[in-house]
Order: structure tokens, then C-alpha cells, then sequence
């Protein structure tokens, strides 16, 4: 088994040139991505070059950007039947842990395999919360549990290569980008543990909480934005036609939320299609699937309104928000994987091998 050490570096220090020397001792081809280090850096990645092929950007552009730019090396350069794995350059990755990884994506191919963390012992506590908040995320996103969604440590045979370039990010939201759409297209993610290992409190990190932090959860958060926007129709619209149907007696309440629906489902199809999933499918297509998504989700909303309203007695105001909050994460799910959902990659064929 050919196996490749993927590592994107911004502003390394020897600890990466001691990582070059472990991987080469355990017969590890590598590729260091040079994120525009600069002038100041040039000495170590001389030294990483006597053990790696270094490649190099101009200037900073990301540690997605890096990935992909190694990934489309490895893709034109080395064995097709290769396990990659991907490593931080900060030297928190064990050997060790890159070996059991690489078996584990050389067993299972067409998975993604992830070197998850326990997050137990001197964990600091931006990493610890972080991960908290992005596993609970993507669970909401997703349905799927992922217990370490912020680990670099990842291994994949090459054939997931071309999937991995059509995933939309440059810098950290990019491997978070990478999981949401693995599960979009059914590619299993498995999870190896491996040591937690944080140097100096994780002072070398160049991950800003709330610049990356923003970046990571931005498609989500366009999503949650559209869907307020959403709301704001629907909610406005209801309580406008309810007011005024009043005395329709119980027909009041589902005929104001169908009628609130409609219209504000169009508002809501027409921003998602157009700026949160940015899809360039047919708007026929996509429409016909969003508004089937939309007639069972108000069948549903409509039933649990009028049973929170007539059978329990809940305020119909109060009714509308609890309602609309439970059919929330279904639609966003239903959206993303099914109407939005990005076609599925072109695999690279078999048999095509060059060496490093």
C-alpha cells in the first residue's frame, strides 16, 4: 500500500521538518503545501524539501485552497490505488495515529476515515468548545454523528480525490464543508480514536475563533437567515389573515397557515435556489421538488398547529413559533441533500500510475 502524507503549512517551525523525518522512517511519500509562508520560512521548507515534495502559493490562500492544491498533485502525480491521509503541520498528529488511519481508509475504500479525538485530559477549552459546537451542528444538519468534526487527521484512498476537489471552501470551513457533503452523497465517514495532543496550550494555531468560526458555519447560518426571512412572511402573513378570518370559527387557523404558506414558500424557495445552495439546476425541477417538500411539510405543520391550538389549548401565536421551529431542521435537510444537493463527482478511472 502506497501511502501519502498530505500537509498544508503556514508559518511552520521545525517541528515540521521533525514530522517529514518520522513520516520517511515509516515509508510515507509527502506533499508540504507552502501556504504563502513568506521570505521568513524559506530555510525550514528548504529542510522539509530534502524529505518532501513542497509545493508552493505566492501568498496565503488557505488551508482548503492548500489541500486541494496538493490533492490535484497527488492526483496527476501518484499511484491511483494510494491512501492519502492529511496532517496539521504543527507536529499534534502522532505517527502512529497516520499509520492506523491509512489501514483503516486501505480496508474500507470509499470512506472517508477521520483520527477523532477524545477530547479528554488538558484539552483547551476554545478546542473543547469549538468541537463541541460544530459536532452538535452537524448533527442538526445532518442526522449523522461525528464525534471529532474539527480533526486534520483524515485518510481516503485517491478515488475520493475528484469528490474532495468539487467541495466549496478555501480556508478552515473547507473540512467542515467536506463532512456536510459526504454525508449529502452518502459516503460513509468512520472514526478511528486517536491521542489528543495540544503543544504550548495550541498557541502554534493560526485558527481565529471567530473569523474561521464565521466561515465554518456560514452555509448553515445563510440557511437559518433565509428561512428567518421565511418566517417573517409566513408569521406576518398568518396572523394578519387569522385576524381577519376570526370568525370562520375553527376553519380560522389551517386556512390562514395554508394561505401564510404559500406564499411565504415561495419567498423562501426562491432565496435558497438563488443564494443559500447557489444550485444551477433546472428551476423546474428544483420547484416542483420544493413545493412537494413544502405540501408535506405544511400537511404536517398544519396538523401539529391546529392540535397544539384546538387540542391543547396553546395560544395560536405561540403555536405558529413552536411549529415552525420543529419543521425547521427537516426542511433544511430535505434542501440540502435532496432538492439542492450538488451532482455527484466523476470518478477518477482506475489504473493510472505514476510515481512521486
Amino acid at each position: 500500500m502506497k501511502k501519502i502524507a498530505l500537509i498544508p503549512a503556514y508559518e511552520p517551525d521545525l517541528l515540521l521538518v521533525d514530522l517529514l523525518s518520522e513520516l520517511k522512517h515509516q515509508e510515507f511519500s509527502a506533499i508540504v503545501v507552502d501556504d504563502g509562508s513568506g521570505e521568513k520560512y524559506r530555510d525550514i521548507f528548504y529542510m522539509a524539501a530534502q524529505d518532501a515534495v513542497v509545493l508552493t502559493h505566492p501568498e496565503n490562500r488557505g488551508k482548503g485552497a492548500a489541500l486541494k492544491t496538493g490533492l490535484r498533485y497527488i492526483m496527476e502525480h501518484c499511484p491511483a490505488d494510494a491512501v492519502v491521509v492529511t496532517m496539521d503541520a504543527d507536529g499534534q498528529h502522532k505517527i502512529d495515529d497516520a499509520v492506523r488511519v491509512c489501514d483503516d481508509a486501505a480496508g474500507h475504500a470509499g470512506c472517508l476515515v477521520l483520527g477523532s479525538r477524545a477530547f479528554s485530559g488538558d484539552v483547551p477549552l476554545r478546542s473543547r468548545f469549538g468541537n463541541s459546537v460544530t459536532r452538535t451542528v452537524f448533527r442538526l444538519s445532518t442526522g449523522s454523528r461525528v464525534g471529532d468534526t474539527q480533526t486534520g487527521l483524515r485518510a481516503f484512498g485517491t478515488e475520493l480525490i475528484p469528490f474532495l476537489l468539487t467541495v466549496g471552501g478555501e480556508r478552515y470551513e473547507y473540512e467542515m464543508n467536506v463532512l456536510l457533503d459526504c454525508s449529502r452523497q452518502s459516503i460513509p465517514i468512520r472514526e478511528v480514536e486517536i491521542a489528543t495532543v495540544y503543544l504550548n496550550d495550541n498557541a502554534r494555531s493560526h485558527f481565529s475563533t471567530l473569523r474561521d468560526s464565521a466561515r465554518i458555519y456560514r452555509e448553515i447560518l445563510k440557511f437559518a437567515a433565509s428561512s428567518l426571512t421565511g418566517f417573517a412572511v409566513d408569521y406576518g402573513l398568518y396572523s394578519l389573515l387569522v385576524t381577519l378570518t376570526a370568525g370562520a370559527g375553527a376553519l380560522s387557523v389551517p386556512l390562514s397557515n395554508v394561505a401564510a404558506r404559500i406564499v411565504s414558500a415561495s419567498v423562501n424557495f426562491t432565496i435558497n435556489k438563488k443564494f443559500v445552495f447557489k444550485s444551477d439546476e433546472s428551476a423546474l425541477r428544483t420547484g416542483a421538488q420544493y413545493f412537494a417538500l413544502a405540501a408535506c411539510i405544511l400537511f404536517g405543520n398544519t396538523l401539529l398547529l391546529s392540535w397544539l391550538v384546538s387540542g391543547l389549548g396553546i395560544n395560536k401565536f405561540a403555536a405558529k413559533i413552536v411549529t415552525e421551529i420543529t419543521f425547521f431542521a427537516l426542511s433544511w435537510a430535505a434542501q440540502k441533500f435532496l432538492i439542492f444537493r450538488k451532482k455527484p463527482a466523476v470518478k477518477r478511472p482506475a489504473g493510472r500510475e505514476t510515481s512521486l
